[in-house]
């Protein structure tokens, strides 16, 4: 660290020291610059070193130190005011404001001594000429801090009253402030619509919209616009994740977390900051980050996870239930503090009910990865309708109507039943047997042996027919065990049996289509298995045989089924299986008819359930035949048909499909929605990791495009904390980083930007066609450069180039070159290096033109555009030249490269119009630097020329005009002109 030895050295240094993070690494540096200043015996270096120290404290977590550097300068300006210039003597009475706020945030300041400062700052206002509106700001935040609301209500008005001037805070401090006084008031919806003008970006500085987010959570919430809340919050957090004073605002997101189900995203929030849980130098914030600590750890309590381990205060482990005691000690002892202090029970009034509060939404989905911190609530099974505790009687009675209506849960039902009745003691055989044959189908492979315990049951009972229904139902089974050959032995003879008894009316056809079913089963599962196999021939004659089967079933029950289900659901099984058979032997579109036609089947059924499955192969179908509107059609059914019934991973899949097809139909915002709901539900399927990353990866993507970055910042830093080539796929990585340093980019973020499109370029470099490693190359060389790592910027350009030059991509190549030859001529290398650069640049362009590259009128624009970059290096680079002859020679030069440029733009005719025009005004004014103002006058008159009965509602066109007048005006006078 350099010494200090003069006034500019101590300037650099502060300005150095402002750009650093906020925290107690720059304090401290401010201290030792104040000492610094003090040797250097000028009285303005002092004032200036205590001014940027106040400002460092009151923007870090030791705000309690910013009094003593005030009451210093104070003492300064009123021993000495000649010693301030004119800008830290408006500093001085800015910071009046910051002394206001910062009393009342210290609770062991008296109200008296504060009600006395705001007098001061009153009296010292009026003396400077300023207006009292800053001084009424500051007086409303003091009668709001005490409750006093009727002197609140007259502040605000005179706030708003008085004129602005130089001492009101910027248009977006005050629009906070404001918003925040009408939530204080219970109008959440003006707060909203003052705050509108920050959250769009019409004012900012440096704390808005960081706080304005913060702020409008909870009333987003209370009024129910939860997209914008979740927006709001993954933006917000971002801002103020790096701002050390920002704890107040820090805590209205743990606060929004505790309050919409995302208790394990706030516990993710509370590890980020662990010095939030001890820093001592502002009470207020601490004051508030406490209180909601004591929220989010009952919410988890509540939750029954008071036991869980969760981040707190350093030194020892805690508990949720632990942390919550504290926590809420904590801030009742600080607001009991403030109340003192204040003579009125105001402060502890609003922290109980912000310790109180409760969830507003259940839970509402982010879209970054939080592992649940409560088990997913599982879709029960409607209870019956009966009177008082179900006994044996009632839930037999239940799970025969579900089964027999083919319901969700009916295995759960008989399961119940088993329950009840262990080994089925006091049920008939029927009931034994329906239990049995019940626990056999939830076993799987396992319940073999109770499919035959089922049929010996079912004969006992006097039915034959449904005990041959259970061993053709314990034969599918062997099938799907892998037992192909024994299993269609088995049906067969079951098959044989059952159509005889049918014949002779020994049983119905409920049983019959059982069997038939079963064994047209067991025949499409040797279609599958022959197919595995690439058993061709043998794969042919098992389709023919399957076909058979499956008609043989549809002919038994399609249109005969009446009001029984269980035959409906026969048919529209049969249809799905033709589908498949269908589609097995290349007939797409007759599958995806049949498909439909199963799903139509099932919903006119009443079991909409079952028909979502046949409407995803539909979907998929669609999506091969290149109609993805009938692909969206399909998936829109299939969530709406699946319900609450289908799997929360089924869910995802199927919300993630339709993100993609949205994605592709250009509908970017409901792309996101769906997107945003796959994540959920994979979340709670327990697939965060996998499909959970793919869903954030699609979801960052499409914010994206919609422009919403720092939210899709957030969600594809979430995607990528799982995404893995192993797992997902480079491609899918490769793109989760590309659209994180495009949001970076946009962001200012270049450095990280940077990183993110040279991680990914890393992955690509490995893959055959070599495009994306040369754009991401390309992007990456970008960022750098917005970042000031000139070196580095310069060394991935000429790594792009070389891609570029492999890939025979001209234009790029040259753009590369140019951006080159600019870095030399900013950096060190100076002016050689970049006219050598960029006159390579020019051979390549002239080289791919002559060569009859591809598109030629791109060529011919990247050329023209060549020449005039090249021009404008020169005549930049003039400048660097040490005598007069040499800086003519830099601007004939450039003056050449002007005209080559209009040449070639005026080569592409009406399509290079105003890069023609524009390069004849730049030549035009080196025409005037080389002091030939005729020249320059006649290069103006033919821009206008040009020109000449063109509409001027065109920008460009105007904007050329103006400028062509503002030459012939320069050329008349014949002074040197300055180009506009």
């Amino acid at each position: 660290m350099s010494e200090i030895t003069d006034f500019d050295a101590l300037r650099r240094a502060l300005a150095e020291n402002s750009e650093e993070p906020e925290g107690p690494a720059r304090n401290a540096r401010a201290e030792q610059l104040l000492a610094e200043a003090e040797k250097l015996n000028v009285p303005l270096a002092v004032i200036e070193a205590l001014g940027h120290q106040l400002k460092v404290y009151n923007y870090s977590s030791e705000k309690d130190k910013m009094f003593v550097p005030f009451a210093r300068l104070l003492r300064l300006w009123d021993e000495r005011p000649e010693d301030f210039d004119e800008y830290e003597a408006h500093s001085l009475h800015w910071v009046f404001k910051w002394m206001s706020a910062g009393m009342l945030d210290q609770p062991h300041i008296p109200l008296a001594s504060i009600e006395k400062w705001l007098g001061e700052m009153e009296h010292r206002y009026r003396l400077a000429g300023y207006s009292e509106r800053a001084v009424r700001s500051a007086e409303l935040s003091v009668a709001a801090h005490i409750g006093d609301l009727p002197r609140a209500e007259r502040a605000y008005a005179a706030w708003l009253a008085a004129d602005r001037d130089r001492m009101a805070d910027c248009h977006a401090c005050e629009l906070h402030a404001q918003g925040v006084w009408q939530v204080r008031c219970g109008r959440d919806a003006e707060a909203l619509r003052l705050w509108r003008p920050v959250l769009e970006g019409e004012f900012a500085c440096a704390h808005e919209p960081h706080t304005v987010l913060a702020s409008s959570l909870a009333p987003l919430l209370r009024l129910g616009r939860t997209e914008d809340a979740r927006a709001h919050h993954l933006r917000g957090v971002r801002l103020v994740r790096p701002m050390e004073s920002m704890r107040g605002a820090y805590a209205d997101h743990v606060e929004f977390c505790a309050l919409t189900g995302n208790e394990a995203r706030g516990l993710e929030l509370l590890a980020e900051r662990p010095a939030y849980f001890t820093d001592t130098g502002h009470p207020r914030s601490r004051l508030d980050f406490m209180a909601v600590v004591a929220l989010l750890m009952d919410r988890l309590t509540e939750l029954g996870l008071g036991g869980q381990r969760v981040p707190g205060p350093a030194g020892r482990t805690w508990t949720a239930r632990e942390l919550g005691a504290h926590a809420r000690a904590e801030a009742t002892d600080l607001a009991e503090r403030f109340d003192r202090r204040n003579g009125t029970s105001a402060v502890g009034d609003r922290i109980r009910a912000r310790m109180a509060g409760r969830p507003l939404v259940e839970r509402l989905p982010l879209g970054v990865r939080t592992v649940r911190t409560a088990p997913a609530p599982a879709v029960a099974p409607p209870a019956p309708d009966l009177p008082g505790e179900p006994g044996v009687a009632a839930l037999l009675a239940e799970a025969r109507r579900l089964s027999d209506t083919l319901q969700p849960h009916a295995l759960e039902a008989w399961a119940a039943l088993a329950r009840a009745v262990p080994d089925g003691a006091g049920l008939e055989p029927r009931g034994r047997a329906e239990i049995a044959d019940h626990e056999a189908m939830a076993r799987g492979p396992e319940g073999l042996p109770l499919f035959d315990r089922a049929a010996v049951l079912y004969a006992e009972a006097g039915d034959p027919g449904e005990a041959l229904a259970a061993r053709a139902r314990g034969a599918y089974v062997r099938a799907l065990a892998g037992e192909v050959d024994a299993a269609l032995a088995a049906v067969t003879g079951l098959y044989d049996e059952v159509l005889a008894l049918y014949a002779d009316e020994g049983t119905g056809m409920r049983q019959t289509a059982s069997v038939v079913m079963s064994r047209a089963r067991i025949l499409m599962r040797r279609v599958h298995e022959a197919a595995a196999r690439g058993a061709e021939r043998e794969a042919g004659q098992a389709v023919g045989d399957a076909e058979a089967s499956v008609r043989e079933v549809l002919a038994l029950v399609e249109g005969r089924g009446g009001d029984d289900v269980r035959l409906a659901a026969r048919a529209a099984e049969a249809r799905a299986m033709l589908a498949e058979l269908a589609g097995l032997t290349g007939d797409a579109e007759r599958a995806a008819e049949l498909f439909r036609r199963a799903a139509d089947g099932y919903v006119t059924a009443g079991l909409p359930w079952f028909a979502v499955e046949y409407e995803v192969q539909v979907a998929a179908l669609a999506h091969q035949a290149g109609d993805p509107a009938g692909a969206e059609r399909a998936l829109r059914a299939a969530l709406e048909h699946g319900g609450p019934y289908v799997e929360p991973v089924g869910r995802a899949q199927l919300h993630l499909q339709l993100a993609e097809v949205l994605g592709g139909r250009d509908a970017p915002a409901e792309a996101a929605e769906h997107a945003l709901e796959a994540a959920h539900w994979a979340d709670e399927a327990g697939e965060s990791g996998t499909l959970g990353a793919w869903a954030r990866q699609q979801l960052g993507g499409f914010l994206l495009r919609r422009g919403r970055y720092a939210e899709a910042a957030e969600v594809l830093e979430s995607a990528l904390a799982d995404l893995s080539a192993e797992t997902h796929g480079d491609g899918l990585v490769v793109q989760a980083r590309w659209w994180l340093g495009d949001c970076l980019g946009e962001l200012g973020e270049h450095r990280a930007a940077a990183e993110q499109r040279l991680r990914a370029a890393e992955l690509a470099r490995h893959w055959p066609d070599q495009q994306d490693h040369a754009t991401l190359a390309h992007l990456a060389a970008e960022s750098l450069g917005s970042a000031g790592l000139d070196e580095e910027a310069d060394r991935a350009y000429a790594r792009a180039g070389e891609l570029w030059r492999a890939l025979g991509n001209a234009p790029f190549l040259v753009r590369s070159l140019r951006a080159r030859a600019w870095l030399a001529l900013g950096g060190e290398r100076g002016a050689e290096p970049a006219r050598a650069l960029m006159a390579e640049a020019v051979r390549e362009g002239e080289a791919a033109l002559a060569a009859g590259g591809a598109d030629r009128e791109e060529l011919v624009a990247e050329l023209g555009g060549t020449h005039r970059q090249f021009a404008e290096l020169l005549a930049r680079s003039a400048s660097e030249e040490a005598e007069d002859t040499a800086i003519r020679a830099a601007f004939e030069a450039a003056l050449e490269q002007m005209t080559r440029a209009v040449a070639v733009f005026a080569d592409l005719g009406a399509a290079g119009l105003h890069s023609r025009t524009g390069a004849e005004l730049g030549a035009g004014w080196l025409e005037a630097d080389l002091g030939r103002p005729a020249r320059a006058a006649a290069r103006a008159r033919a821009v206008l020329a040009v020109y000449e009965g063109t509409d001027d509602a065109d920008e460009t066109v105007r904007a050329r005009r103006e400028e062509a007048a503002q030459m012939l005006e320069a050329a008349r006078e014949g002074t040197e002109p300055e180009e506009g």
